[in-house]
Protein backbone atom coordinates (compact mmCIF):
# COMPACT_ATOMS: atom_id res chain seq x y z
CA UNK A 1 0.00 0.00 0.00
CA UNK A 2 1.48 3.40 -0.82
CA UNK A 3 0.62 6.21 1.37
CA UNK A 4 0.24 9.83 -0.82
CA UNK A 5 0.99 13.20 1.20
CA UNK A 6 0.97 16.19 -0.98
CA UNK A 7 2.58 18.87 0.91
CA UNK A 8 2.32 22.71 1.10
CA UNK A 9 4.49 24.75 3.59
CA UNK A 10 4.11 21.64 5.85
CA UNK A 11 4.63 21.87 10.00
CA UNK A 12 5.69 19.60 12.35
CA UNK A 13 3.16 17.33 11.96
CA UNK A 14 4.20 15.80 9.03
CA UNK A 15 7.43 14.28 9.78
CA UNK A 16 5.40 13.34 13.10
CA UNK A 17 2.85 11.26 11.05
CA UNK A 18 5.20 9.70 8.92
CA UNK A 19 7.40 8.35 11.63
CA UNK A 20 4.27 6.61 13.36
CA UNK A 21 3.23 5.40 9.74
CA UNK A 22 6.54 3.91 9.71
CA UNK A 23 6.42 2.86 13.26
CA UNK A 24 2.97 1.14 13.02
CA UNK A 25 2.96 0.23 9.86
CA UNK A 26 6.69 -0.81 8.48
CA UNK A 27 6.17 -2.25 5.22
CA UNK A 28 4.37 0.77 3.98
CA UNK A 29 5.69 3.09 1.53
CA UNK A 30 5.22 6.50 2.10
CA UNK A 31 5.27 9.00 -0.64
CA UNK A 32 5.30 13.43 -0.03
CA UNK A 33 4.75 15.81 -2.53
CA UNK A 34 6.79 18.91 -1.77
CA UNK A 35 4.81 21.23 -3.75
CA UNK A 36 6.82 24.19 -4.38
CA UNK A 37 7.22 25.44 0.07
CA UNK A 38 10.58 26.42 -0.73
CA UNK A 39 14.06 26.34 1.02
CA UNK A 40 12.17 28.05 4.21
CA UNK A 41 10.69 24.28 4.54
CA UNK A 42 13.56 22.38 3.54
CA UNK A 43 14.48 21.21 7.53
CA UNK A 44 10.89 19.91 7.67
CA UNK A 45 11.08 17.83 4.38
CA UNK A 46 14.79 16.80 5.22
CA UNK A 47 13.31 15.38 9.04
CA UNK A 48 9.89 13.92 6.75
CA UNK A 49 12.80 11.85 4.26
CA UNK A 50 14.41 10.31 7.04
CA UNK A 51 11.77 9.10 8.98
CA UNK A 52 11.67 6.76 5.84
CA UNK A 53 9.66 8.76 3.23
CA UNK A 54 9.99 9.01 -0.66
CA UNK A 55 9.93 13.14 -0.96
CA UNK A 56 9.24 14.55 -4.39
CA UNK A 57 9.73 17.97 -5.16
CA UNK A 58 8.08 20.53 -7.34
CA UNK A 59 10.15 23.85 -7.99
CA UNK A 60 7.14 25.99 -7.85
CA UNK A 61 3.68 25.95 -6.02
CA UNK A 62 1.20 24.32 -8.96
CA UNK A 63 -1.40 23.18 -6.64
CA UNK A 64 -3.10 20.22 -4.84
CA UNK A 65 -4.47 18.60 -7.80
CA UNK A 66 -1.01 18.78 -9.77
CA UNK A 67 0.76 17.39 -6.56
CA UNK A 68 -1.16 14.20 -6.46
CA UNK A 69 -1.07 13.78 -10.24
CA UNK A 70 2.40 13.64 -9.70
CA UNK A 71 2.56 10.67 -6.55
CA UNK A 72 0.37 9.04 -8.67
CA UNK A 73 2.27 8.74 -11.55
CA UNK A 74 5.48 8.13 -9.26
CA UNK A 75 2.89 5.43 -7.57
CA UNK A 76 2.26 4.20 -10.86
CA UNK A 77 5.61 4.00 -12.22
CA UNK A 78 7.23 2.18 -9.25
CA UNK A 79 4.96 0.44 -7.21
CA UNK A 80 3.02 -0.97 -10.28
CA UNK A 81 -0.38 -2.64 -8.94
CA UNK A 82 -0.29 -0.84 -5.23
CA UNK A 83 -3.56 1.01 -4.11
CA UNK A 84 -2.77 4.30 -2.90
CA UNK A 85 -4.14 6.37 0.05
CA UNK A 86 -3.83 9.80 0.09
CA UNK A 87 -3.72 11.94 3.34
CA UNK A 88 -3.31 15.32 4.57
CA UNK A 89 0.26 16.86 5.74
CA UNK A 90 -1.56 18.73 8.46
CA UNK A 91 -1.90 16.20 11.30
CA UNK A 92 -6.03 15.87 10.54
CA UNK A 93 -5.58 12.17 9.44
CA UNK A 94 -4.86 9.66 12.18
CA UNK A 95 -2.37 6.79 11.79
CA UNK A 96 -5.72 4.37 12.74
CA UNK A 97 -7.87 6.10 9.88
CA UNK A 98 -5.56 5.89 7.39
CA UNK A 99 -4.91 2.10 8.24
CA UNK A 100 -8.63 2.42 8.52
CA UNK A 101 -9.23 3.10 5.00
CA UNK A 102 -6.40 1.51 3.50
CA UNK A 103 -8.18 -1.92 4.67
CA UNK A 104 -11.59 -0.97 3.06
CA UNK A 105 -9.73 -0.07 -0.23
CA UNK A 106 -8.11 -3.70 -0.31
CA UNK A 107 -11.30 -5.15 -0.53
CA UNK A 108 -12.78 -2.72 -3.03
CA UNK A 109 -9.54 -3.92 -5.02
CA UNK A 110 -10.40 -7.50 -4.13
CA UNK A 111 -13.76 -7.29 -5.09
CA UNK A 112 -13.03 -6.13 -8.94
CA UNK A 113 -16.10 -3.34 -8.23
CA UNK A 114 -14.88 0.05 -9.08
CA UNK A 115 -14.98 1.78 -5.55
CA UNK A 116 -12.93 5.15 -4.42
CA UNK A 117 -12.86 4.92 -0.45
CA UNK A 118 -13.80 8.26 1.47
CA UNK A 119 -12.84 8.66 4.84
CA UNK A 120 -15.67 10.38 6.02
CA UNK A 121 -15.93 13.31 9.09
CA UNK A 122 -18.79 13.81 11.28
CA UNK A 123 -18.63 17.78 11.48
CA UNK A 124 -20.32 17.71 15.55
CA UNK A 125 -18.83 18.93 18.22
CA UNK A 126 -15.92 21.52 18.54
CA UNK A 127 -15.81 22.41 14.88
CA UNK A 128 -13.82 25.08 13.67
CA UNK A 129 -16.81 27.57 12.13
CA UNK A 130 -14.46 28.38 9.10
CA UNK A 131 -14.26 24.78 8.71
CA UNK A 132 -18.08 24.03 9.41
CA UNK A 133 -19.00 26.99 6.81
CA UNK A 134 -16.74 26.09 4.30
CA UNK A 135 -17.98 22.43 4.39
CA UNK A 136 -21.82 22.91 4.54
CA UNK A 137 -21.24 25.46 1.35
CA UNK A 138 -19.12 22.68 -0.20
CA UNK A 139 -21.98 19.86 0.37
CA UNK A 140 -24.47 22.03 -0.88
CA UNK A 141 -22.83 23.25 -3.80
CA UNK A 142 -21.66 19.63 -4.86
CA UNK A 143 -25.23 18.45 -4.15
CA UNK A 144 -26.44 21.12 -6.90
CA UNK A 145 -23.37 20.84 -9.05
CA UNK A 146 -23.79 16.32 -9.00
CA UNK A 147 -27.64 15.46 -8.38
CA UNK A 148 -26.28 13.05 -5.17
CA UNK A 149 -25.46 14.04 -2.26
CA UNK A 150 -21.83 13.23 0.31
CA UNK A 151 -20.60 13.66 3.97
CA UNK A 152 -17.51 15.20 3.37
CA UNK A 153 -16.88 15.98 -0.33
CA UNK A 154 -13.44 18.09 0.60
CA UNK A 155 -12.09 14.74 2.77
CA UNK A 156 -8.41 14.38 1.80
CA UNK A 157 -8.24 10.53 3.04
CA UNK A 158 -9.02 8.72 0.40
CA UNK A 159 -8.37 5.05 -0.97
CA UNK A 160 -7.69 4.45 -4.65
CA UNK A 161 -7.52 0.85 -5.68
CA UNK A 162 -5.00 0.64 -8.23
CA UNK A 163 -6.98 0.02 -11.34
CA UNK A 164 -8.83 3.37 -10.52
CA UNK A 165 -5.27 5.61 -10.29
CA UNK A 166 -5.39 6.07 -14.21
CA UNK A 167 -8.88 7.39 -14.32
CA UNK A 168 -8.52 9.52 -11.41
CA UNK A 169 -5.26 11.02 -12.74
CA UNK A 170 -6.66 12.19 -15.89
CA UNK A 171 -9.52 14.05 -13.49
CA UNK A 172 -9.27 18.18 -14.77
CA UNK A 173 -8.32 20.64 -11.93
CA UNK A 174 -5.02 21.79 -10.49
CA UNK A 175 -5.90 23.13 -7.24
CA UNK A 176 -8.21 21.65 -4.72
CA UNK A 177 -10.78 21.46 -7.49
CA UNK A 178 -9.25 18.15 -8.70
CA UNK A 179 -10.63 16.20 -5.88
CA UNK A 180 -14.01 17.63 -5.99
CA UNK A 181 -13.91 17.07 -9.76
CA UNK A 182 -13.06 13.37 -8.72
CA UNK A 183 -16.80 12.87 -7.40
CA UNK A 184 -18.46 14.98 -9.74
CA UNK A 185 -17.15 12.51 -12.65
CA UNK A 186 -17.25 9.31 -10.92
CA UNK A 187 -20.96 7.95 -11.46
CA UNK A 188 -20.44 9.36 -15.23
CA UNK A 189 -17.67 6.71 -14.99
CA UNK A 190 -18.88 4.10 -13.67
CA UNK A 191 -16.80 4.26 -10.38
CA UNK A 192 -18.86 3.93 -6.61
CA UNK A 193 -18.11 5.99 -3.75
CA UNK A 194 -18.34 4.65 -0.32
CA UNK A 195 -17.56 6.63 2.80
CA UNK A 196 -16.25 5.20 5.91
CA UNK A 197 -16.11 6.81 9.15
CA UNK A 198 -13.10 8.63 10.83
CA UNK A 199 -12.09 10.61 13.41
CA UNK A 200 -12.63 14.44 13.23
CA UNK A 201 -8.99 16.05 14.19
CA UNK A 202 -8.45 20.41 13.86
CA UNK A 203 -5.27 21.44 15.59
CA UNK A 204 -5.18 24.98 16.22
CA UNK A 205 -8.80 25.54 14.91
CA UNK A 206 -7.78 24.58 11.48
CA UNK A 207 -5.17 27.45 11.17
CA UNK A 208 -2.64 25.15 8.51
CA UNK A 209 -5.20 24.90 6.17
CA UNK A 210 -4.60 26.56 2.57
CA UNK A 211 -8.49 25.64 1.35
CA UNK A 212 -10.45 28.46 0.96
CA UNK A 213 -14.06 27.57 1.36
CA UNK A 214 -15.95 30.10 -0.80
CA UNK A 215 -13.49 30.62 -3.70
CA UNK A 216 -12.42 26.63 -4.03
CA UNK A 217 -15.68 25.72 -3.80
CA UNK A 218 -17.01 27.58 -6.66
CA UNK A 219 -14.26 25.99 -9.03
CA UNK A 220 -16.59 23.14 -8.10
CA UNK A 221 -19.74 24.85 -9.23
CA UNK A 222 -18.50 27.24 -12.48
CA UNK A 223 -19.77 24.77 -15.30
CA UNK A 224 -23.34 25.25 -13.69
CA UNK A 225 -22.88 28.43 -13.44
CA UNK A 226 -21.60 28.93 -16.86
CA UNK A 227 -24.64 26.94 -17.73
CA UNK A 228 -27.10 29.29 -15.98
CA UNK A 229 -25.58 31.73 -18.38
CA UNK A 230 -25.97 29.89 -21.13
CA UNK A 231 -29.13 28.62 -20.69
CA UNK A 232 -30.50 33.00 -19.70
CA UNK A 233 -28.71 33.61 -22.91
CA UNK A 234 -30.61 31.17 -24.74
CA UNK A 235 -34.16 32.26 -22.65
CA UNK A 236 -33.59 35.51 -23.77
CA UNK A 237 -33.27 34.71 -27.23
CA UNK A 238 -36.22 32.32 -27.04
CA UNK A 239 -38.80 34.62 -25.44
CA UNK A 240 -38.39 37.17 -27.56
CA UNK A 241 -38.62 35.31 -30.83
CA UNK A 242 -41.88 33.46 -29.41
CA UNK A 243 -43.31 37.08 -28.52
CA UNK A 244 -42.36 38.64 -31.60
CA UNK A 245 -43.62 35.53 -34.09
CA UNK A 246 -46.53 35.17 -31.93
CA UNK A 247 -47.46 38.44 -32.08
CA UNK A 248 -46.97 38.79 -35.87
CA UNK A 249 -48.50 35.14 -37.00
CA UNK A 250 -51.04 35.02 -34.47
CA UNK A 251 -49.85 31.21 -34.20
CA UNK A 252 -48.25 29.83 -31.09
CA UNK A 253 -47.52 26.05 -31.84
CA UNK A 254 -45.22 27.11 -34.57
CA UNK A 255 -44.50 30.27 -33.03
CA UNK A 256 -42.73 28.11 -30.32
CA UNK A 257 -41.07 25.90 -32.89
CA UNK A 258 -39.07 28.53 -34.91
CA UNK A 259 -38.00 29.79 -31.50
CA UNK A 260 -36.79 27.28 -30.06
CA UNK A 261 -34.64 25.95 -33.25
CA UNK A 262 -33.06 29.60 -32.88
CA UNK A 263 -32.33 29.25 -29.24
CA UNK A 264 -30.90 25.20 -29.44
CA UNK A 265 -28.67 26.42 -32.02
CA UNK A 266 -27.36 29.32 -29.96
CA UNK A 267 -27.12 27.18 -26.59
CA UNK A 268 -25.69 24.24 -28.21
CA UNK A 269 -22.99 26.25 -29.58
CA UNK A 270 -22.09 27.83 -26.55
CA UNK A 271 -22.40 24.77 -23.76
CA UNK A 272 -20.36 22.61 -26.31
CA UNK A 273 -17.60 25.65 -26.27
CA UNK A 274 -17.57 27.24 -22.77
CA UNK A 275 -19.77 25.26 -20.26
CA UNK A 276 -18.27 21.33 -20.95
CA UNK A 277 -14.86 22.44 -22.97
CA UNK A 278 -15.71 20.27 -26.04
CA UNK A 279 -13.37 21.05 -28.76
CA UNK A 280 -12.75 17.84 -30.84
CA UNK A 281 -14.40 17.80 -34.46
CA UNK A 282 -14.53 14.11 -34.25
CA UNK A 283 -17.32 13.98 -31.05
CA UNK A 284 -19.38 17.03 -33.08
CA UNK A 285 -21.81 14.56 -34.90
CA UNK A 286 -22.17 12.19 -32.24
CA UNK A 287 -22.84 15.34 -29.76
CA UNK A 288 -25.32 17.06 -32.40
CA UNK A 289 -27.41 13.93 -32.42
CA UNK A 290 -27.76 13.70 -28.80
CA UNK A 291 -28.66 17.28 -28.08
CA UNK A 292 -30.93 16.74 -31.36
CA UNK A 293 -33.10 14.28 -29.44
CA UNK A 294 -32.72 16.35 -25.98
CA UNK A 295 -33.61 19.53 -27.24
CA UNK A 296 -36.80 17.33 -29.34
CA UNK A 297 -38.05 15.66 -25.62
CA UNK A 298 -37.64 19.10 -24.03
CA UNK A 299 -39.56 20.87 -27.07
CA UNK A 300 -42.34 18.68 -26.66
CA UNK A 301 -42.29 19.03 -22.56
CA UNK A 302 -42.08 22.66 -23.53
CA UNK A 303 -45.52 23.19 -25.87
CA UNK A 304 -47.47 20.57 -23.71
CA UNK A 305 -46.52 22.97 -20.59
CA UNK A 306 -46.85 25.66 -21.78
CA UNK A 307 -50.38 25.32 -23.36
CA UNK A 308 -51.43 23.59 -20.53
CA UNK A 309 -50.93 26.69 -18.41
CA UNK A 310 -52.09 29.37 -21.02
CA UNK A 311 -55.38 26.88 -21.04
CA UNK A 312 -56.56 27.23 -17.44
CA UNK A 313 -55.57 31.29 -17.55
CA UNK A 314 -51.43 31.43 -17.12
CA UNK A 315 -50.28 34.87 -18.93
CA UNK A 316 -47.82 33.66 -21.92
CA UNK A 317 -44.80 35.43 -20.39
CA UNK A 318 -45.35 33.65 -16.55
CA UNK A 319 -46.22 29.96 -18.43
CA UNK A 320 -42.83 30.21 -20.13
CA UNK A 321 -40.89 31.32 -17.13
CA UNK A 322 -42.22 28.28 -15.43
CA UNK A 323 -41.67 26.02 -18.03
CA UNK A 324 -38.19 26.86 -18.43
CA UNK A 325 -37.07 26.90 -14.96
CA UNK A 326 -37.81 23.61 -14.48
CA UNK A 327 -36.61 22.31 -17.57
CA UNK A 328 -33.92 24.50 -16.30
CA UNK A 329 -32.70 21.17 -14.22
CA UNK A 330 -33.49 18.82 -16.50
CA UNK A 331 -31.52 19.93 -19.29
CA UNK A 332 -28.32 20.58 -17.26
CA UNK A 333 -28.19 17.23 -15.90
CA UNK A 334 -29.00 16.01 -19.73
CA UNK A 335 -26.05 17.81 -20.95
CA UNK A 336 -23.59 16.79 -18.68
CA UNK A 337 -23.79 13.02 -18.51
CA UNK A 338 -25.30 12.44 -21.77
CA UNK A 339 -24.83 14.97 -24.49
CA UNK A 340 -21.43 16.11 -23.63
CA UNK A 341 -20.03 13.49 -21.40
CA UNK A 342 -16.84 11.94 -21.80
CA UNK A 343 -16.70 8.93 -23.78
CA UNK A 344 -13.61 7.52 -21.25
CA UNK A 345 -14.94 4.95 -18.89
CA UNK A 346 -12.47 4.45 -15.40
CA UNK A 347 -10.75 1.60 -17.02
CA UNK A 348 -10.00 3.15 -20.59
CA UNK A 349 -8.27 6.43 -18.63
CA UNK A 350 -4.27 6.81 -19.18
CA UNK A 351 -2.12 8.76 -16.39
CA UNK A 352 -0.88 11.77 -18.26
CA UNK A 353 2.93 10.95 -18.64
CA UNK A 354 3.39 14.11 -20.41
CA UNK A 355 4.92 16.10 -17.42
CA UNK A 356 8.51 16.32 -16.77
CA UNK A 357 9.27 14.42 -13.66
CA UNK A 358 9.75 15.67 -10.48
CA UNK A 359 12.72 15.56 -8.49
CA UNK A 360 12.57 12.81 -6.34
CA UNK A 361 14.64 12.14 -2.87
CA UNK A 362 14.79 8.85 -0.64
CA UNK A 363 17.52 8.98 2.21
CA UNK A 364 20.47 9.83 1.00
CA UNK A 365 20.08 9.58 -3.21
CA UNK A 366 18.77 11.62 -5.28
CA UNK A 367 16.81 10.24 -8.42
CA UNK A 368 14.55 11.41 -11.46
CA UNK A 369 12.13 8.44 -11.65
CA UNK A 370 10.29 7.64 -15.39
CA UNK A 371 6.94 8.60 -15.02
CA UNK A 372 4.21 6.79 -17.08
CA UNK A 373 1.01 4.79 -17.62
CA UNK A 374 0.13 1.57 -15.73
CA UNK A 375 -0.49 -0.28 -18.50
CA UNK A 376 0.90 -3.65 -18.29
CA UNK A 377 0.80 -3.11 -14.85
CA UNK A 378 0.48 -6.52 -12.53
CA UNK A 379 -2.03 -6.64 -9.78
CA UNK A 380 -1.52 -8.07 -6.21
CA UNK A 381 -3.43 -7.84 -2.65
CA UNK A 382 -2.13 -4.56 -1.35
CA UNK A 383 -2.76 -5.25 1.82
CA UNK A 384 -1.70 -8.28 3.90
CA UNK A 385 -2.72 -9.95 7.31
CA UNK A 386 -4.23 -8.03 9.70
CA UNK A 387 -4.76 -4.98 7.58
CA UNK A 388 -0.86 -5.07 7.26
CA UNK A 389 0.43 -2.52 4.19
CA UNK A 390 2.65 -4.36 1.91
CA UNK A 391 5.68 -2.84 -0.05
CA UNK A 392 6.83 -2.73 -3.50
CA UNK A 393 10.31 -1.95 -4.14
CA UNK A 394 10.91 1.36 -6.44
CA UNK A 395 12.05 1.28 -9.89
CA UNK A 396 14.41 4.08 -10.45
CA UNK A 397 16.89 5.60 -12.53
CA UNK A 398 19.82 7.99 -11.90
CA UNK A 399 20.02 11.18 -13.51
CA UNK A 400 23.37 12.09 -15.50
Amino acid sequence: MIVLIPAYEPGQALPRLVAELRREHPLADVIIVDDGSGATYASVFDETRRAGATVLTHPANRGKGVALRTGIAHAVRAHPGAAVVTADADGQHTVADIGRVAHETGDAQRSGIPTLILGCRAFAGDVPLRSRAGNTVARGIFRLAAGWSLGDTQTGLRGIPADLLPWVAAQPGDRFEFEQNVLLRSRQAGVAVREVPIETVYLDHNASSHFRPLVDSVRVVLPLLLFAGSSLLGFLVDTVALLVLSALTGLLVPSIIAARVLSASVNFAVNRRLVFGRRGGSTLPRQLGRYAVLAAALLATNIVWIEALTRIGTPLLAAKVVTEAVLFVIGFGVQRAFVFGRAASASASAVDAGEAAPAVSSGASHVHTELGSSAGARHRNPIGPAGRMERDTPTTRRTR
